[in-house]
């Protein structure tokens, strides 16, 4: 019970703290979970978050499943998963309850500048974290940039890319099998 607890508190405050989406989580999480705590080493961790980005669905969700099964099976699985969930659900219940009544100018206005440029700055950190993990050579790398040049000039819808990116790992799978045999 005490690691579902820390599991939904971990969730619950980096669901709470960082704004756009389930990456911005990340640095959040990883202090938590593998520094602070030693819950899961830092590669399973990724794994877990490179993992989460290849499902549909929202990404905090799902790497909170991911992690919270690894750390304490169904239950943690749960909790993590309701932690990541929570602070979303009553924000977003809260502003559009509260929407015509906020200020779109002025101090509030400058406040959501500031929290996007933060929120930001958590995905760069995330994306660099991801990166490190996962572009160890060259095929990598390469795929990599293509994906990101064909994302930024509109090239190829994201559901092309991954299952481009599929294709090639299963024909590279392929090839690097045939190597060692």
């Amino acid at each position: 019970m005490q690691k579902n607890w820390l599991l939904f508190k971990i969730y619950l405050i980096a669901g709470t703290f960082t704004f756009s989406g389930g990456m911005a989580m990340l640095p959040v999480i990883e202090r938590e979970v593998v520094t602070k705590h030693h819950l899961m080493s830092r590669d399973e961790l990724y794994e877990y978050s490179t993992l989460a980005q290849t499902f549909p669905g929202v990404i905090a969700l799902t790497n909170a499943c991911f992690v919270g099964r690894k750390i304490n099976g169904r239950s943690g699985m749960f909790w993590a998963g309701f932690g990541a969930v929570l602070p979303a659900f009553v924000l977003m219940l809260l502003a559009t309850m509260l929407y015509q009544l906020i200020p779109q100018h002025g101090v509030t206005l400058a406040i959501m500048s500031a929290i996007r440029a933060a929120s930001a700055a958590f995905l760069f950190s995330a994306a660099y974290s991801l990166a490190r993990y996962n572009l160890r050579d060259w095929a990598s790398i390469l795929l990599a940039l293509l994906c990101l040049v064909a994302t930024l000039f509109s090239l190829a819808s994201a559901p092309t890319l991954i299952i481009i990116a599929a294709a090639l790992g299963i024909i590279g799978g392929y090839r690097k099998r045939g190597q060692q045999a």
